[in-house]
């Protein structure tokens, strides 16, 4: 195992740890206030500290953890035309919701997430975007293996790995939207469970957009990803939809079953299944025309 493997999973593994103390603390604490009373000073500071700033170090670790899986197995230029379009066209959008609407339905953000760019939508929401986004497209593209032409496959990626990205938020947005502690808040009174339905649609469609963006940049690329190659992305796809559905299970009425379930059936199902059929190659290769470049 290289150094910067050792690092990628020590960073997966602050991710994973900070959402567990986050959902403990949401689920298990919050509604016990006599918990934290009974903590000594220290304690009570450690506690508040971590509810208003829990959110900004998960989605940090989450972030750095696949920018430098991305690095590894990509390469610097594939990942930064990933990384490039995602944040830029999800921070569009996200202000351009967050101003107008459209294209998720009238919300906005409280405080918990990080200094608010252009006051509207915090500097962490992008990163989001960004590590969820390149997950679901990796996971997609291998287990679309079995497609040949190239743009054929990366078109496929696109439109599943968008599904895969929207199938995460029905559990996180009941989640930090409607809970005791919100993180965002709807303006209108959202159809499915609390969301409008154009927000599902908003998601998959800027999803889609910086996806399709970042795979004309691509190009002409074939990716042998084994099933090796794509745990990491998997991991983190199932954590953070386990995040977001234990929280809304743990702290909202029994009827949120029915978007969980949605969202086990349009993206863990999947995810998992992507992973499978990607096979059991050892290296993951990046052929370019004219060139063999071997990312390890």
């Amino acid at each position: 195992m290289t150094h910067g493997m050792r690092i990628e999973r020590l960073l997966l593994t602050a991710h994973i740890l900070a959402m567990v103390f986050g959902v403990a603390g949401l689920v298990l604490v919050l509604p016990h206030p006599t918990w934290v009373l009974a903590l000594p000073v220290a304690g009570q500071r450690l506690f508040a500290w971590s509810m208003a700033g829990g959110g900004i170090v998960y989605i940090l670790l989450g972030a750095l953890a696949v920018g430098l899986y991305g690095l590894r197995v990509l390469g610097a230029r594939l990942l930064w035309g990933f990384l490039v379009p995602a944040v830029g066209l999800s921070l569009g959008s996200e202000l351009l919701g967050t101003s107008t609407g459209f294209p998720f339905g009238h919300y906005g953000y409280l405080d918990g997430l990080g200094y608010k760019i252009a006051g509207l939508v915090p500097f962490t929401i992008p990163l989001s975007w960004f590590y969820m986004g390149l997950v679901c497209f990796l996971l997609a593209y291998g287990g679309l293996g079995g497609l040949r032409r190239d743009w054929v496959r990366l078109a496929g990626a696109v439109a599943l790995g968008s599904v895969l990205l929207m199938a995460w938020d029905l559990a996180l947005d009941p989640a930090m939207s409607q809970t005791p502690v919100p993180f965002w808040e709807f303006q209108e009174v959202g159809a499915f469970f609390g969301m409008p339905y154009r927000n599902l649609a908003g998601w998959v469609g800027t999803g889609a957009v910086f996806m399709a963006v970042a795979a004309g940049v691509w190009g002409s690329v074939t990716l042998n990803l084994s099933r090796r190659d794509l745990t990491l992305p998997l991991v983190v796809y199932l954590v953070n939809f386990l995040f977001g559905a234990v929280i809304t299970l743990g702290l909202l009425e029994g009827r949120y079953w029915i978007p969980i379930g949605l969202g086990v059936l349009l993206g863990v199902i999947p995810a998992i299944l992507c992973w499978w059929r990607a096979g059991q190659a050892v290296s993951a290769n990046v052929i370019l025309p004219e060139l063999d470049l071997i990312t390890r």
